[in-house]
């Protein structure tokens, strides 16, 4: 009935839980003591703790664990599977940020697993003598083995979604390289014009951007797969029985498909940190090429009026409440937001790994709440940008072509022909007679306009170097 409690006890004391609460007494001290982040931890911890706490039971089940009790088993690894489908994942509610190095998580997890085990045995929630959260839920575990092995599990799952949202980020910005490629532009360096380039070109180097974040996020797995899972405590698998410790991380790669590896040095693997380090290095790499080119999309839509203009990105929502016709490049800039937020992670997940003492890490919940959410935000960023800004972005092919035009860019493609001395002489004149540089040219009869066009044609000014025969002839 609704409303109704149960009394449960620990080292503490007692305390009275809702009694249709699958949580127990360890969360609701939790839910106490932690009132900081306002949020439950990450989702994606929640359902790989399932996995982790189904590859333990499997592994104590076959080593003769409950051989009298096969219901009891059946019901533990019931529950478990439920956990890892995601279905438990409201009732994880302790604070993603929490003192003890995650083990109000993991009390969480196997109270939740206990109780869910319990219902599908027709027993009331808190029977701990039927089926207890530590006994059997936690056998031969701790929170220092299973914390990190659950927190690996869930960022191996949500990199593989980040891979494929930065590939669709760069197929995006490889259709506008093709699409793109016969527009001639000015290219810019220090934000002054410099040479000319195509608009191809330039997406075409955002997407080889990309292309190394794809690479790198693909690598970080194999940084993520060795686990300390049977190490317990410290890495010395006090408690756990031996053949627990070498078969447990083989049921939990078989379960999951992942090719998870037990660490030859478990010490080493549960007090040092250092490969959430580096991941997250590579999470920040992707971030800045993001800011980056973010930045680079907002400058060259800049405008439409008063700027260089050489793109126009979709128009998603109205840019002022008090400027009519104004359309903001909201997209990028929501994407940027993302960027840093994701460098302020990675700092701080950085000072958390490297605050570690001795055999532990007690600030795993940092870490694990940094890494995850940057690894979301990532993903839903690229995604966000490849769909609602870069796949619809389009050239002001008019605007590029005055640029070129009157630019002195176009200047530096007739170096090979006129020389560097002949283009000064016309650089001043376009500048003093206020002409473009295509008509000194023209008018001085330097070159015809069809001699002009050819030299600033996109297969021109993207060709590599300049040819033998042009030496030559200079």
């Amino acid at each position: 009935m609704a409303g109704r409690l149960r009394t449960e006890r620990d080292l503490i004391g007692e305390l009275s839980i809702p009694e249709e609460a699958l949580y127990g007494i360890h969360t609701a001290r939790a839910l106490d003591n932690f009132p900081l982040a306002r949020r439950p931890v990450h989702p994606a911890l929640a359902c790989a703790y399932g996995d982790v706490k189904l590859a333990c039971a499997q592994t104590n089940r076959a080593l003769g664990a409950w051989k009298d009790r096969p219901e009891k088993a059946d019901a533990v690894e019931r529950a478990c599977l439920e956990m890892a489908a995601g279905l438990l994942t409201g009732h994880i509610v302790v604070d993603a940020l929490q003192g003890g190095a995650g083990t109000s998580t993991n009390m969480n997890v196997n109270e939740v697993l206990a109780n869910r085990a319990l219902e599908f045995l027709g027993e009331r929630h808190g029977s701990y003598a039927v089926v207890s959260p530590l006994e059997d839920i936690n056998l031969h575990q701790s929170t220092n083995d299973t914390y990190p092995t659950a927190l690996k599990l869930a960022a191996i799952r949500g990199l593989r979604t980040l891979e494929a949202a930065v590939v669709f980020l760069q197929e995006r910005f490889q259709d506008l390289e093709r699409r793109l490629a016969h527009v001639v532009k000015v290219g810019r360096t220090q934000l002054q014009d410099a040479v000319l380039t195509t608009l191809g070109r330039e997406m075409g180097a955002y997407a080889e951007a990309f292309s190394r974040d794809r690479w790198r996020i693909y690598k970080c797995e194999e940084r993520l797969r060795v686990v300390n899972l049977g190490g317990t405590a410290i890495g010395t698998g006090l408690t756990a029985h031996r053949d627990f410790i070498f078969r447990v991380t083989d049921t939990l790669r078989a379960n999951t498909g992942i090719g998870f590896a037990r660490a030859e040095n478990l010490v080493d693997a549960t007090q040092n940190t250092d490969v959430y380090v580096e991941v997250s290095g590579i999470l920040k790499a992707c971030a800045s090429t993001l800011l980056k080119v973010c930045g680079d999309l907002r400058f060259l839509s800049c405008g439409p009026e008063g700027g260089p203009a050489e793109i126009i990105l979709p128009p998603r929502q109205s840019g002022s409440s008090v400027m009519p016709g104004k359309v903001n490049p909201v997209i990028p800039e929501a994407a940027s937001q993302v960027a840093m937020l994701v460098f302020g992670h990675d700092a701080a997940l950085t000072l958390a790994c490297s605050s570690g003492s001795l055999e532990l890490n007690p600030f795993l919940p940092l870490v694990a709440m940094c890494l995850l959410e940057s690894i979301d935000l990532l993903t839903s960023a690229c995604d966000m940008l490849g769909r609602l800004c870069v796949a619809g972005i389009e050239a002001d092919e008019e605007r590029c072509r005055r640029h070129v035009n009157s630019s002195t860019a176009s200047a530096t493609a007739l170096l090979p022909v006129l020389g560097y001395d002949g283009m000064c002489d016309v650089i001043r004149a376009a500048r003093s007679e206020k002409k473009t540089v295509r008509d000194v040219v023209v008018s001085r009869s330097l070159l015809t306009a069809d001699q002009f066009d050819e030299l600033i044609s996109p297969e021109a000014v993207c060709r590599l170097g300049t040819s033998h025969k042009k030496l030559q002839e200079r």
